[in-house]
């Protein structure tokens, strides 16, 4: 029996599009990567009566049902309302939680409007769910077969509110149905996602227990093993033959598993090596560095970046040749290879990775989405020129992917893969 999720934003701002509804694809990968069934999900606008008969129709096809946004504390903040008029209860108010709300705006010195009272409301029954970084509770609800979770809208308040109470919920509740489920993610890069599926043709139609999926974000490709047990041991034990079999195909395509990040792969590497890093960018204007530096404890081997977009920058700070690039072009492997080369001796590190290229939309030197990257290591310099889809901010994304995993490759000693799909 399969465990099913559905989720449902709530916020008139969301139909209209004045708000990018970024929470739908978070919660549908942290659902993903889980293993748990998401079948639908739903936008409905700031409408009592709308809320309420959606809630209903997905308690009643789904096991749980997950619900953003609608927990603030003005007259549009319908969903603990609509939550307890699905469920057929009433509304109450926690006075220990008006104590907490009115210690908070104490603290900062302020006085609580009224109206925030509004957020210590819950229908009976319901479990208030702790909200460390803002002043609306979650809720957890039991109605008509299924369980209910309100979250907030914000992410930052969403996000550790949903990976510290929601899902470990979700996991306990799925597992409750048929023993335990265990996923297993392996992440890979230098594939495409239909690339991948047929590798996997077989795998995908043959196994039941446990099942694969494959899921693509900026260039790379998560491929995720789901099995169900009556323990954790036996589950492993169903996944293991099938990861060994994913490993062989993809080789050092494979980067990490789990919550594994590249950058985080990277970062590893340096340290083992002892080895420093900094970047010289182009195109991408800083966005390598800023994935490098979100790892905790990246000053340890990162020390800086050469952001040089204009040709007397390269020559300057990072000592490009002007007849290379008269000769060459400046998207062109041979600046790629001198830029990092470069980089490497102004911020004295060991390693550095470089990006020049033509992101678009009007072409410079190349064809728009033409992105060349280089790497120096101490046992040399190498550089590769790509060819991206898509508008300008994707073709920077995937470029800032791509010098990653080039640059996970040269620190793990493997061949730069000789195609891009």
């Amino acid at each position: 029996m399969t465990f099913s999720v559905e989720f449902i934003a709530v916020g008139t701002e969301l139909l209209l599009g004045q708000i990018v509804n970024t929470n739908a694809s978070w919660i549908g990968s942290r659902l993903a990567d889980a293993g748990l069934g998401h079948y639908r999900q739903t936008v409905i606008g700031d409408n009592f009566a709308r809320l309420v008969d959606e809630i209903r129709a997905a308690a009643a096809r789904s096991d749980a049902v997950i619900l953003s946004g609608g927990l603030g504390p003005t007259q549009d903040d319908i969903t603990r309302e609509a939550m307890a008029a699905a469920a057929d209860v009433e509304l109450v108010r926690d006075d220990e939680y008006v104590s907490r709300l009115r210690a908070y705006w104490e603290s900062r010195g302020r006085q609580m409007p009224e109206s925030n009272l509004k957020q210590a409301d819950h229908p009976v029954g319901s479990l208030l769910l702790d909200n460390p970084k803002g002043t609306a509770p979650g809720l957890r609800l039991d109605a008509h077969g299924a369980v209910l979770f309100a979250v907030p809208g914000v992410p930052a308040e969403l996000y550790p509110m949903f990976d510290n109470q929601v899902l470990p919920a979700l996991r306990e509740l799925a597992g409750g149905l048929d023993g335990v489920m265990v996923s297993r993610v392996l992440r890979s890069w230098g594939e495409s996602e239909s690339r991948i599926g047929e590798m996997f043709d077989d795998i995908f139609h043959e196994s039941t227990n446990p099942t694969v999926a494959f899921l693509a974000s900026s260039g790379e490709i998560k491929v995720r093993l789901t099995a169900w047990a009556k323990t954790n041991e036996e589950a492993e034990a169903l996944i293991a033959p099938l990861e060994a079999t994913v490993r062989e195909r993809l080789g050092p395509r494979i980067f990490g598993a789990d919550e594994d990040t590249i950058e985080q792969v990277i970062y590893h590497l340096l340290r083992a090596k002892g080895w420093s890093l900094g970047t010289a960018e182009s195109a991408t204007g800083g966005m390598i560095a800023a994935r490098l530096t979100s790892v905790p404890g990246c000053s340890d081997t990162f020390r800086g970046s050469v952001i040089a977009y204009q040709q007397d920058i390269k020559e300057g700070l990072l000592g490009v040749d002007p007849v290379t690039i008269a000769e060459h072009g400046v998207v062109s492997e041979a600046v790629a290879m001198e830029m990092a080369a470069g980089a490497a001796k102004t911020l004295g590190v060991d390693v550095a990775v470089s990006v020049t290229g033509s992101a678009g939309p009007d072409p410079q030197d190349k064809p728009a989405g033409t992105m060349v990257i280089g790497v120096h290591t101490p046992t040399g310099t190498s550089a590769r020129m790509l060819k991206f889809p898509g508008d300008r901010e994707r073709v920077r994304t995937y470029t800032t992917t791509a010098a990653l995993h080039h640059l996970r490759l040269a620190l793990q000693g493997e061949a730069q893969p000789q195609r891009w799909l």
